[in-house]
């Protein structure tokens, strides 16, 4: 586990490290507000022990500066302090800080409060997980897409770049609940999950938006990149498979992909995508759509929903 320490003192910083040696833990140092905050958010910490007293920032107001930043907020604050008031403690908690340490530091005392703070991020952490991945697919959730989706837009509007967004949808597979049973369906939305996943870079983000749709948030790319990664798994998708009765059933994907370039805002950037979903759609299916070339939809297939699902009578045409 990583802790951050930001003292301007380096003699506080050269004791608290070695207190805190024995704890096999991966220690950064910083020696004011201003870099502390930089190593924050570089380092992404565990925890972070932040003395109060600092010329450039305070510690009260490099807290208050974690606490507004989404991708910091949620590692917790151990203030460090030779002069705490109960006001100061009580300031200090207030701005989301879970615990104070006095100086000069008491070795246990200083290792216990760690690894009390370690312990509860770490159940805080596996919380977060559950709550942010589908429990059927174990792709990430709607509420992790939506959270990842503002972290990149912000980071755009912060430092500039792109992002594609990719969304998709299995093609008739309400005739596969209503033909072979859900059970059947919930084994092709996790072949399905596990193709897309595969494809899918250590920095994508492959989600269950819903039902039968998924989507990727792919990060610094454009549409016309994404839409490589879309063809990907649209293939593989193609390929997945369920034995049943005798049958081998399979489902198709149709795919829309958009990126920031085009789009005004975070919630415009997923209209786009899911307008080129359409296009993929209305033009037959099983392909690819980009919002870079659009293509003028053309008429739905005679009702599709009729469609058997066997090898016999593909699913799509």
């Amino acid at each position: 586990m990583k802790v951050l320490m930001i003292d301007d003192s380096p003699d506080a910083l050269a004791v608290a490290k070695a207190r805190l040696s024995k704890e096999y833990l991966d220690i950064v140092c910083a020696g004011g507000g201003v870099s502390g905050l930089e190593a924050a958010r570089r380092e992404k910490p565990d925890i972070i022990l932040l003395d109060v007293d600092m010329p450039d920032m305070s510690g009260f107001e490099v807290c208050r500066a974690l606490k507004n930043d989404v991708e910091l907020c949620m590692i917790p604050v151990l203030f460090l302090s030779g002069v705490t008031t109960p006001e100061d403690k009580v300031h200090g908690l207030d701005l989301g800080a879970v615990d104070y340490v006095a100086k000069p530091f008491d070795a246990f005392e200083l290792r216990a409060r760690v690894r009390a703070a370690l312990r509860t991020k770490h159940l805080q952490d596996l919380l977060i997980e559950h709550a942010h991945i589908d429990p059927l697919t174990g792709l990430s959730n709607r509420r992790a897409l939506m959270e990842r989706l503002q972290c990149e837009w912000a980071r755009i509007e912060r430092h500039g770049g792109q992002m594609a967004f990719i969304m998709a949808d299995l093609d008739h597979f309400k005739n596969v609940n209503d033909l072979y049973g859900h059970h059947v369906g919930d084994k092709l939305l996790q072949e399905t999950a596990r193709a897309i996943a595969d494809q899918c870079r250590d920095n994508d983000l492959p989600a269950r938006y819903g039902g039968e749709e998924f989507s990727i948030v792919v990060p610094d790319e454009t549409a016309v990149s994404a839409v490589h990664l879309a063809e990907r798994c649209r293939q593989k998708i193609s390929e997945c498979c369920i034995v049943v009765r005798n049958e081998t059933v399979k489902v198709t994907a149709s795919f829309g992909v958009a990126d920031s370039r085009g789009a005004t805002s975070l919630e415009d950037l997923m209209r786009l995508a899911d307008e080129a979903l359409y296009w993929s759609k209305q033009a037959g299916r099983n392909r690819v759509q980009s919002n870079a070339a659009p293509t003028p939809p053309v008429a739905a297939p005679t009702n599709p929903d009729a469609m058997p699902l066997s090898d016999h009578h593909p699913v799509n045409e």
